[in-house]
This record gives structure tokens, C-alpha cells and sequence, in this order.
């Protein structure tokens, strides 16, 4: 494992991520009572119904931590080294800063917290899915399984905050549990809408250049090409139809290149819900 001059830039991005996720638990999650998804609301459920039941005050930070163990052991071992090391510090730095800060309502307004609250933690996650690191707990799982079977997965990572939320409504308030849920969605989806990596576009390619586009292409990224031959109907000059399927935030990188060697080059790209077959997925480092 080796590190790089571009993991200094994925450092800083991970002490961001950690600090705006800290900053939506202190002045958001924290003003509401509210419960974010995943290992942070599991954390705050138990640090909270420690407090109720027994009296013990138990850190956000540590329980934080704990909970953190086995996925960190399952994703070291299964998806990246480097990415579990950047994630580990992301966590962590978490555990920290929400240690330090102190909580510092911005409103009381429940809707406005849970609405932007949601947006920032979900978009502290963005950060650190988008620097090639995430924030562990169920993102770590969420990568895991999205790893092998190449489908997004964070719509059941909500499901099972889902049956996090009822209980909070059991044993607390069921008012902080709908405000939860909005909280979670308003997060789900910035991460959704950030987050490219398991996003797949498909791109058709019509160019009079199919060789030179093609090795354009294949020096950008590695998938592959199917090639076919065609004619303009309007001008009845012969071109070739380029067929793909690329992950999405490769795709700004391939036009580019296309149009590079083919400014005349005609491009489609279609949203892919799902492939079947051989598809080469770039593995996290």
C-alpha cells in the first residue's frame, strides 16, 4: 500500500467530512433530539437509553467506536486497505469533534432541523464516499454488498433505519421518530444524489472516427466497446455506432476525450438501473 500525493487531498476532505458531520449531530441532531441513520443513531439510541434506564452516561464517541469494529475488520479485509484507513480516520475524527463541541442550536424549528440537518450530514457523507473513504458503520456494509453485486444499497440501509426508528417511538417519543425519518430521508438522498460511484450510465457514440474515439476512450477508462457500423440516413455517409456502460462520474472524463479526437461526435447517454454479465467495477484502493 502506498500513498500519493492525491491522498493529501482526500486527507483534508476526510477532516471535512468529519467536522460537518460532527457539526449536523451538535447543532441539529442534538437541538432536535433527533436519531441520524445508520451506527451514529444506533449509538445516540444507546447512548441515550443508557441515560433513561440505568443512569450511566455513555459517550456518543465511544459507543461510536465500538460498533465500528467488525465492519472495519470486514471491509479491510474484503474492499480496500487505503479506503479503510481514510475511513478509520473519518470516524474517528468524528468521535472526536463531537466530543469537543459543545451543542449549539441553530432553531427550534423541528422541520427546519430535520430538513437541513439531514442535508448536511448526508452531505458530510458525500464527501467522505466521493475523497474514495466513507464514515464506516452501515456505509462500510452498504459498500461491501454494493462491491458485489454492483447495485446501489442505500435505500435498504434507510429500511433498516426504519426499524431503528420505531423503537425510538416505543420507548421515547414518536414525534422524534417521524422527525427522525425525515432527517434520514433528507440525508439518504443528498448522498444518493452525490455519491456516483454505483451509478451507471450507458452511452451511445456516433462518430465517423471509431478507431481513434475508441483508443481515446480505452486510455480514459477500462470497459468495454462494442462497435457497429451504420449510415446517415440525412447525408447517407457511413459512421459507426459506439455502445458502453460506464460507472457516472467516469463519464465527463470520456467525453471529453471523445471530443478531443471527434468534435463532431454525436452522444447519448441513458441512466442504466442494472447490468448483467461482465462489468469491470474500478476496486477501491
Amino acid at each position: 500500500m502506498k500513498f500519493e500525493k492525491k491522498d493529501i487531498k482526500t486527507l483534508f476532505l476526510i477532516i471535512l467530512s468529519a467536522f460537518c458531520y460532527s457539526i449536523a449531530m451538535k447543532a441539529f441532531v442534538d437541538a432536535g433530539n433527533l436519531y441520524p441513520g445508520g451506527f451514529a443513531g444506533l449509538s445516540t439510541l444507546i447512548s441515550r437509553l443508557s441515560m433513561k434506564f440505568a443512569g450511566v452516561s455513555l459517550p456518543f464517541g465511544v459507543i461510536y467506536l465500538v460498533l465500528n469494529a467488525f465492519p472495519t475488520l470486514l471491509v479491510f479485509r474484503y474492499v480496500g486497505k487505503k479506503f479503510t484507513i481514510f475511513s478509520v480516520l473519518q470516524y474517528s475524527l468524528t468521535s472526536i469533534f463531537t466530543g469537543i463541541l459543545p451543542s449549539f442550536p441553530l432553531t427550534s424549528d423541528l422541520l427546519l432541523i430535520a430538513v437541513f440537518g439531514g442535508i448536511i450530514g448526508g452531505s458530510a457523507i458525500a464527501i467522505a464516499l466521493r475523497a474514495g473513504a466513507s464514515s464506516g458503520g452501515t456505509d462500510f456494509l452498504a459498500i461491501f454488498f454494493a462491491n458485489k453485486y454492483n447495485v446501489p444499497t442505500w435505500n435498504y440501509v434507510m429500511a433498516a433505519n426504519a426499524v431503528m426508528l420505531v423503537t425510538v417511538g416505543i420507548l421515547f417519543s414518536w414525534e422524534q421518530a417521524l422527525y427522525s425519518i425525515i432527517y434520514q430521508f433528507c440525508s439518504t438522498q443528498v448522498v444518493s444524489m452525490l455519491h456516483l460511484r454505483y451509478k451507471l450510465d450507458t452511452l451511445f457514440i456516433v462518430t465517423k472516427m471509431p478507431d481513434e474515439v475508441s483508443d481515446a476512450i480505452l486510455h480514459t477508462c477500462r470497459h468495454g466497446i462494442t462497435r457497429m457500423k451504420g449510415e446517415g440516413v440525412y447525408t447517407h455517409s457511413e459512421v459507426s455506432l459506439l455502445f458502453m456502460t460506464v460507472n457516472a462520474y467516469q463519464v465527463d472524463g470520456i467525453i471529453a476525450s471523445i471530443r478531443k479526437i471527434d468534435p463532431h461526435a454525436f452522444i447519448t447517454i441513458n441512466k442504466t438501473e442494472k447490468i448483467v454479465g461482465n462489468y469491470y467495477q474500478v476496486p477501491l484502493e
